[in-house]
């Protein structure tokens, strides 16, 4: 009788949970340098819109224990645990345009968006 062991597969690395862009790095930067000074953002994803979730950004004195920390391009990131599983391999941007700037987020797991992308569906 002859056993035969295998040896455990190797595991992919995951992505990390959240990436930053230079122009986002830039952007918090000079947001926590001036009008949000001594806080940090915090992502979350919460149920709202047409497609069902929807990125909510805040600002909070210090981490809260539910809170993932990320750090990218020296810059300090919070992420609400309960989001990270829909944040997976995000690259969060800042974009200007002719009529709106803010945070973009480019994000793998998404599968749809609502017609006025305010919204994602996973």
């Amino acid at each position: 009788m002859s056993t035969t062991i295998e040896a455990p597969r190797a595991r992919r690395a995951l992505p990390p949970l959240m990436t930053l862009t230079d122009t986002a790095a830039d952007r918090l930067r000079a947001l926590y340098a001036k009008g949000e000074h001594g806080k940090l953002l915090r992502i979350a994803v919460k149920t709202t819109g047409c497609s069902g979730l929807s990125y909510d950004l805040s600002w909070t004195d210090e981490p809260a224990a539910s809170d993932e920390v990320i750090k990218d391009k020296d810059v300090t990131v919070l992420i609400d645990r309960k989001a990270t599983l829909f944040l997976i391999g995000t690259v969060m941007d800042y974009e200007v345009k002719a009529m709106t700037a803010g945070f973009t987020f480019t994000n793998p797991n998404e599968k749809g968006r609502c017609g006025c992308g305010e919204s994602f569906h996973v």
